[in-house]
C-alpha cells in the first residue's frame, strides 16, 4: 500500500529523479523550450523549498520506501487587488507519477491528498497550468474535476 506525507531531505534523490522524467514530457512535447534531460531544480534549491511552509511538497512512497510520486505546491494570495478578490488559492507547481507507477492510482491519490490538504488549511480553490503538448495531463486533470481556468497562448516568430 503507498503513502503519502510531506516530503523530507531523505527523499531528494527520488524527487531528482521525478523531475528529470517530468522534464523530459515537456521536452518531447515542446523541444523548441524545454532541453531535456534536466531538472527545474539542483538538491539545494529542492533543500531550500522543502523547508519552505509556503510551498508545501508532497511524496507519495511505495511499500519499500521509494518514491513514486511528488505534488510541489505553492501558496498564493493576492490582497487588496484593485480587481481581484483576497481569496487563498493552493497552487500545483506539478504533479508527477514514475513511469513505472503509471496506472495504478498514484495520480488519483497524490492530487485527493493535496486537495484535502488545501481543504483542511481553508483554501479556495485549486490552481495548476498544463502544457497542451501533454495531453495524457490535461485528460487527467479534466477527470478529477478541474476545469480550465485561462488560456495561455502564443505566436512563435
Amino acid at each position: 500500500m503507498n503513502r503519502i506525507r510531506r516530503a523530507e531531505l531523505r527523499d531528494i534523490p527520488g524527487i531528482m529523479k521525478l523531475l528529470v522524467q517530468v522534464d523530459m514530457v515537456h521536452h518531447v512535447g515542446r523541444p523548441d523550450l524545454f532541453k531535456g534531460p534536466a531538472t527545474k531544480y539542483n538538491e539545494d534549491e529542492l533543500a531550500a523549498i522543502l523547508a519552505d511552509d509556503n510551498r508545501p511538497v508532497f511524496v507519495c512512497l511505495s511499500e519499500n520506501e521509494t518514491v513514486v510520486g511528488h505534488a510541489f505546491c505553492a501558496k498564493k494570495q493576492i490582497v487588496g487587488d484593485s480587481v481581484l478578490t483576497d481569496i487563498r488559492t493552493l497552487y500545483i507547481d506539478d504533479i508527477c507519477v514514475d513511469e513505472a507507477a503509471r496506472g495504478q492510482g498514484v495520480g488519483r491519490a497524490m492530487y485527493e491528498y493535496v486537495k484535502d490538504f488545501a481543504t483542511r488549511e481553508g483554501f479556495y480553490n485549486l490552481t495548476l497550468n498544463v502544457w497542451t503538448c501533454n495531453p495524457g495531463a490535461m485528460k487527467f486533470y479534466e477527470a478529477m474535476g478541474m476545469k480550465p481556468q485561462k488560456v495561455g497562448m502564443e505566436t512563435i516568430l
